[in-house]
């Protein structure tokens, strides 16, 4: 989409490219520690982002281990600051590899979230079907979500999140309960096995980012640990996908990068968000459409440019 087309679509949305308290979405093009200076202490109810893994993407430089790890720290320390005392912090990698050897990097990490005594809730596991293939070891098909707390009090929306039961009509059948459902109407907890496709070639969110978020990933955690209203922070935001979801479900979204085609990217797909008009994979759609199942209809192509 051209500038003069979305600029016919821009309403009801504050964007700012510096830290503002009233804006709806900050999009900073730079370090982001220069944009997490800039918001006051326990302001922030989720933390939610993916760093670069030091593996050697086009957007980033190899380092050392030591010095990528001093480096993630300096960036968890300021985002402990900027924490609400019911927030959370949710810091999603998968493994640095070295020579053949995978390094878990949420097992790197996790001291430096305990130093500050936060709490892990969940390890969660993003599990997905398409990646490279190896030839020397299994295939990675997960990615890990480290989920910290300040405390034992802090937002949690189960209900938002549910999934549908597997046997949505089953009753107890004997016991004080006879003829009841035996599990929740709303639904079931998701648990911390999540089945997500990730975002290649073919997916509908695809943009010239080569490792993006899913939206419908961030939504989960949005949901459930923040409420309308609330700020969301992701420190590297890359093309915007958790400003996305935060836009979607009526929060507030920060995010910085240092490419600058990315942050025009973010920017792009959080107006169409905004107006309802962002192409994105539904939450809950079934990964594959079981054998004489009619198949779902496809979300019809409102807006579309050369990364869709």
């Amino acid at each position: 989409m051209n500038p003069a087309e979305l600029a016919l679509i821009r309403n009801e949305i504050e964007i700012s490219d510096t830290y503002s308290d009233t804006a709806d979405a900050i999009l900073f093009l730079g370090n982001c520690l220069d944009l997490l200076s800039k918001i006051q202490d326990a302001q922030v109810k989720l933390v939610v982002t993916s760093p670069p893994y030091n593996v050697g993407k086009a957007y980033e430089r190899k380092k050392k281990l030591e010095e990528y790890l001093a480096e993630q720290e300096q960036v968890i320390d300021e985002c402990v600051r900027i924490l609400h005392p019911q927030g959370s912090i949710c810091w999603q990698v998968g493994n640095y590899v070295d020579r053949g050897e995978i390094l878990p990097l949420d097992i790197l990490l996790h001291p430096v979230f305990a130093k500050h005594g936060l709490r892990m809730r969940n390890r969660i596991v993003w599990h997905f079907e398409h990646g490279l293939h190896c030839k020397n070891r299994f295939s990675g098909r997960y990615e890990t979500i480290s989920w910290y707390t300040l405390s034992d009090d802090y937002t949690f929306n189960l209900d938002a999140v549910r999934v549908p039961q597997k046997y949505p009509g089953k009753k107890y059948f004997k016991g004080p309960k006879a003829g009841e459902f035996s599990c929740n109407p709303k639904g079931k907890n998701p648990g911390d096995l999540w089945i997500i496709p990730n975002v290649k070639h073919n997916h509908v969110e695809k943009t010239k980012h080569p490792c993006q978020f899913p939206v419908e990933l961030i939504e989960r955690l949005v949901l459930s640990m923040t409420n309308e209203g609330d700020l969301v922070v992701d420190p590297f935001m890359g093309v915007g996908t958790t400003a996305v979801a935060a836009v979607i479900h009526g929060r507030k979204a920060a995010g910085a990068d240092i490419v600058a085609e990315y942050v025009d990217a973010a920017r792009e797909r959080i107006i169409l968000a905004a107006n309802g008009l962002l192409r994105t994979r539904p939450m809950n759609r079934p990964v594959y459409n079981p054998a004489g199942k009619a198949a779902e209809p496809p979300t019809p192509p409102l807006f579309m440019d050369e990364r869709s």
